[in-house]
């Protein structure tokens, strides 16, 4: 009988999880262990997982003083896509940190993004498997205000936006992420906009009153939005081979 795979979570914030992957993984009968690296959560044997997962936060990569977790995690990262070869899934800040991980460069946005934006794809989007099924364009969420400057060697960009030409990357077969959000169910947006640094870049670049109109926005593209995160997470299990 075939091995149930068994996935890592590296969550910077208890706040960001996998969102509604966590419901496609349990149809799957997919086990998953979550390491909450901010709260000193050690990092356990990569042998003993079948891919891991890098979620988002509201610290930047570059900030290794002020969160010292970010040696091992980086050493890590770069273990499992580089060494192992394991399926690797990251989102907004593991899309920065898959980058920066394997040498490529990551800095404060010239235009931050925030709210539900478009992204399209790009020629090596529309070929990857990873996007098979879903349109060139589409409307996601957007909670970003640093981004991928310069991808690394070997990356392929798979989407970008005007304001931001790295939105999505994959490192060979195993390895996508993406600098736009997919996990969101319909408390997102009210959770994270609890979260300090998220509420004053919320209201720095769309103004103090913009949270009701963001929640209205994402509450009318929900629907939307979870059918492509549930496209995404088929393409890539069956992409690297975990389903």
């Amino acid at each position: 009988m075939p091995k149930t795979p068994r996935l890592l979570v590296f969550q910077h914030i208890n706040l960001e999880h996998p969102g509604i992957f966590r419901d496609f993984l349990a149809a799957d009968g997919i086990e998953w262990d979550a390491v909450e690296l901010d709260e000193g959560e050690a990092i356990p044997d990569l042998g003993a997982y079948d891919g891991l997962w890098v979620m988002g936060g509201p610290m930047d990569v570059w900030e290794e003083e002020e969160n010292p977790w970010f040696v091992a995690e980086k050493a890590a990262i770069h273990e499992a896509v580089r060494d192992r070869g394991l399926p690797f899934f990251g989102l907004c800040l593991g899309h920065q940190l898959l980058a920066d991980s394997l040498g490529g460069a990551v800095g404060k946005s010239a235009t931050p993004e925030i709210g539900v934006l478009e992204v399209e794809l790009t020629p090596d989007g529309r070929e990857s498997p990873f996007y098979d099924g879903l349109p060139e364009r589409g409307a996601c969420l957007q909670w970003h205000g640093a981004e991928v400057l310069v991808p690394p060697e070997g990356a392929r960009v798979l989407a970008a936006s005007p304001a931001c030409r790295v939105q999505a990357m994959s490192i060979g077969e195993q390895a996508f992420s993406l600098q736009y959000h997919v996990e969101i169910t319909e408390t997102t947006v009210g959770d994270w906009a609890a979260v300090p640094a998220y509420k004053e870049a919320l209201e720095t670049n769309l103004g103090a009153d913009a949270l009701p109109q963001f929640h209205a926005d994402t509450e009318a593209h929900m629907a939307a939005f979870n059918r492509t995160a549930r496209k995404l997470y088929d393409n890539f299990m069956a992409t690297t081979g975990l389903k």
